[in-house]
Formats: structure tokens, sequence, C-alpha cells
């Protein structure tokens, strides 16, 4: 049985937690207390990742092993202090109000609705229509392996310093791995989602066929890297740097730098190890927003694309996305 409601002070607020002992991670047994206590132990960093953006919430109510709730409209019986950002969904042509985080204690507040994973957009609240932020999802077909992820990480790399663009990167808490750009927001979607689309053909060309940017999933190669430029597509979200996963093992989308690359796994880092090494070295991407990167040369990438006969990929919305 849960136990009853504690009260965790969180900076200078306060929030209820109920059914604390509620077991939400099976492989350990870590609860809801403790996927709390996770949060607050690197507030800097999921603070940083979230701040500004409209977010939608993966809650597990009953954990991890339970029903899967993906909610874009922010819960009722939010505390007073819990900022929304309005968006506006064009194909049904409705609004929905997404959690804006702007405090550790919004965070927790959304463990208490059971929240595990956070997926914010691309932009932010002072302008939702223009990213911020480019994100690489590196991600592998059912037949390539972590090695294969990891040496198309390392092209991407080498394309973004040639670019004079510095990439952050962070495992996914999957099989993948993410790099993100922090981007001037002078651009829409459709040209974000462009200039990813020309980065990831220019990894492709060098990648000896490991990269496989074939427009429906059925058709990959299953052995291939799928360099997904879809996620710079609106409303395209990914877990936040610092997010739990939602599976058994309790695993985190964690910064990495470049040179832990080859050796980090991506299960070496759940809500039992991260802690202490953000205690050790802080939040790897605390100085993104230090590095802007203006999109020109990709988007002349583009264009010098579509000169030669590159054909543009259709809307995101028609692909076969997990």
């Amino acid at each position: 049985m849960a136990g009853s409601a504690v009260e965790l002070e969180v900076g200078d607020r306060k929030v209820r937690l109920s059914s604390p002992d509620r077991v939400y991670f099976p492989a350990r047994g870590e609860t809801k207390l403790d996927l709390a206590r996770y949060y607050m132990a690197v507030s800097d960093g999921i603070v940083r990742a979230l701040r500004d953006r409209p977010c939608m919430l993966h809650r597990f109510p009953t954990g991890v092993s339970g029903e899967k709730v993906h909610q874009k409209r922010l819960p009722k019986g939010a505390p007073e202090w819990v900022q929304t950002v309005r968006v506006h969904f064009p194909r049904w042509n409705r609004t929905a109000d997404e959690l804006c985080v702007q405090h550790p204690a919004d965070v927790v507040w959304a463990v208490q609705m059971s929240t595990v994973e956070f997926h914010p957009w691309n932009s932010r609240q002072a302008d939702v229509e223009k990213p911020d932020e480019w994100r690489i999802d590196l991600d592998p077909g059912p037949k390539a392996t972590y090695a294969d992820v990891r040496r198309v990480a390392h092209i991407s790399h080498e394309v973004l310093d040639e670019l004079g663009a510095t990439g952050w990167p962070k495992t996914s808490g999957g099989k993948g791995m993410h790099i993100y750009v922090r981007i001037e927001p002078r651009w829409g979607f459709q040209d974000v989602r462009r200039a990813a689309h020309a980065f990831a053909r220019e990894v492709g060309r060098r990648s000896d066929g490991l990269v496989d940017l074939t427009w429906w999933r059925k058709d990959r190669d299953p052995a291939t890297i799928f360099v997904d430029y879809n996620q710079n597509a609106r409303d395209h979200t990914i877990a936040a740097a610092y997010s739990v996963r939602g599976v058994p093992e309790a695993v985190v989308s964690t910064p990495i730098r470049w040179d832990e690359i080859d050796d980090a796994e991506p299960g070496d880092f759940t809500i039992a190890t991260v802690p202490a090494r953000f205690a050790e070295l802080g939040d790897l991407h605390a100085g993104i927003d230090d590095s802007v990167y203006l999109l020109d040369e990709l988007l002349e990438w583009a264009d010098r694309d579509a000169r030669e006969g590159a054909e543009e990929p259709p809307d995101a919305d028609t692909q076969d996305l997990d």
C-alpha cells in the first residue's frame, strides 16, 4: 500500500506528494518519492531544459508498468504559481494550455500528478512558432547497435565543428542519442526542419551507408541509423535532458561530454546514479544558451540539394513515427 502524503520543501515552495511509497520503477523498487527526490537533486538541469517551453507530460498513474497517459493540457488542480503557455493545433483548430516550467517546484508538482517523463517543445513561450533549439535525434533501426550510434554521433560532431555549431549530446534514455544545438529563434519550424534535413543528408554522405534517410520506417535498412530531422517539426517532442524515462530501470536521458561517448552506456544513467554525477559535474548543458548558431549555411545546403534534385520529405505528420 502506498503511504500517506508527505510535504516537500522545494526551494521557497512546498509541494504535497500523495502516495509517496507507491513503487513506480519495479527493477529496483524506486518509489514516487524517489522520483520526486531525483528531480530535486537535478533541479538546475531539468529546469534549464524545460524553462519557458510548452511541455507535454507522460504520466503513469500507477507506475511505469501500468497505463501511460500523454497529456498536453495542464492537469487540473495546479497551484496558482504553476504557469502555462497556450499553443494552437491547426489540424483540429484547438488550443491547449501546456505546463511552462519556471521553478523546480513545478517539476515536483508534475511528479505529484504522476508525471515521469517531460517532453518540451523546441520553442519558448515568447514565440512558440520560432524554435530556438535544433534537435539531432540518432534513431537506430532494430538491428543497429549502440556502437553504430556512436559512429554516427562522431560524424555529426565532425559536421557540426565544420559548421561552427556547438552540439550538446545526451543519451536518449533508450537505444539512441540526442544532440542539441541552440539556434537564433528567427526561423519557423519548416525552415528548421529543412536545415536539419540538409544536415542529416551530409551526415549520411559521410557514413558509408550506416545512415538511411528513407522516409518510411518499414522501407529502411534495419541495421542503419535514422538521423531524425522530423523531431524539429511543430509539436514533435522528445524527452528533455534529465528526464527520467518510463521504464522499470528508471533510466535517465543524461547529458554527456563528447569524450564520454565511446565509453558511456545508456543504462549507466538512472535515478540511482545521476544525482551523484550531477553533484560532481553540475549540468553539462549549462552553457547551451551561450553558443547560438545561425542556420543560414544549412539552409544554403538545403537549396543546393534541391537544385541537385533532392526531394523534400512529405509533411512530418504523414510518417510512421514511434
